[in-house]
């Protein structure tokens, strides 16, 4: 099954904090694919897909950044209404829950990035009904 790794960096949710760890990614020759930042009061937390995971993950380690891989699967769905309900009420229907869902449309493709706990049971059903899952290195050449 084809996942993709992604950074989640733990964060104070304060003016700033975005520059510096894009700084820090940028200062050790990382570059971003992808990104979505979510905050809860005064923490926050941002995932990113990254060309150099381990490069990245010691280059934000190595400042003190508390940061940690999380396994998501990258599904191309149809552009078109509907295709995020698709997903979400199949995944439903099996008990699986959407920890994290985001979504964005390139060269006319519109690719759904989920984070499940039931990572390789969601993969397989999204699969058996004719969903296509993306590897890292297809999410990176997008």
């Amino acid at each position: 099954m084809r996942v993709v790794n992604l950074l989640a960096v733990f964060v104070e949710n304060k003016p700033g904090q975005t520059a510096r760890i894009a700084g820090l990614l940028a200062e050790a020759g990382i570059n971003l694919s992808w990104l979505t930042i979510a905050n809860s009061g005064s923490f926050g937390v941002m995932r990113f897909l990254v060309d150099q995971r381990d490069t990245a993950v010691r280059a934000l380690k190595d400042k003190g950044v508390m940061v940690s891989l999380v396994e998501a699967l990258a599904v191309e769905v149809p552009d078109q209404p509907g295709s995020l309900q698709a997903v979400a009420d199949l995944l439903g229907r099996n008990q699986i829950n959407l920890d994290n869902c985001s979504g964005f449309v390139v060269r006319d493709r519109a690719i759904l990035i989920i984070e499940v706990h039931q990572i390789a049971q969601a993969g397989a059903i999204l699969e058996q009904q004719g969903f296509r899952l993306l590897g890292q290195e297809e999410m990176l050449r997008l």
